[in-house]
């Protein structure tokens, strides 16, 4: 990838000092992985700041039993916090990113990270990244503590259009749940007319009716 291309994904490259650009190319290690790929996992250490240049990164913690719970999703021109995290704490991986699609990005070595930390502008990059993610990961934990399942089914429904297509298992994982409970709840809502269930999708018929039991409390 050129400098200008660069630069286009990640305004803030373009604000550091003239010679900073060259070497950041220079140094970067691309690589570019088919869709379900383990970028990064628990408990391996963090390899460099990384940037993604297409495709997304799909950030999840894992239970003992091997359930996902998504935390956030990195696209191109984003980055990932844990990884920031990782690099200034110089501590492993505490989740695991997994790439959404064909997925390309490059990897920052720590040596020249640690170095664009001292320029304020590439330091307020990273800091403002941890503001809106901490904001999103409140919301989180704020919709799993105290929104029951069923409300955030619906919620989720309702966020994807009239016809939403994924399997239940896929629907599971997006809500950190199993696929039992939320093919429980949405035959539920099939028999009170609010759905209609197909094969790997799921129709809204009653979109009022979906946002009464995403309300509820």
């Amino acid at each position: 990838m050129s400098p200008a291309d660069l630069v286009a994904l990640y305004p803030v490259l373009g604000e550091l000092p003239a010679t900073l650009l060259p070497r950041i190319v220079d140094a970067m290690q691309t690589l570019s992985v088919p869709a379900g790929t383990t970028v990064f996992d628990e408990h391996q250490p963090c390899r460099g700041f990384p940037f993604v240049l297409d495709g997304a990164i799909r950030v999840v913690k894992l239970s003992a039993s091997g359930r996902e719970l998504p935390l956030y999703r990195v696209l191109a021109g984003e980055s990932c916090i844990i990884s920031s995290s990782c690099l200034l704490g110089h501590a492993d991986y505490n989740a695991r990113g997994v790439s959404e699609g064909a997925t390309t990005l490059a990897l920052l070595p720590r040596p020249l990270f640690d170095e664009m930390m001292a320029e304020a502008v590439f330091r307020d990059f990273v800091f403002s990244l941890f503001s809106v993610r901490v904001a999103d990961l409140m919301q989180l934990v704020e919709e799993v503590a105290f929104r029951k399942l069923d409300q955030r089914l619906a919620a989720l429904l309702l966020g994807k259009g009239r016809v939403v297509y994924a399997t239940h298992q896929q629907l599971a994982d997006e809500l950190g749940s199993v696929r039992e409970m939320v093919s429980r709840l949405l035959k539920g809502f099939a028999e009170q007319g609010l759905v209609r269930l197909g094969r790997e999708q799921v129709e809204v018929l009653d979109a009022a009716g979906l946002r009464r039991t995403a309300s509820v409390t």
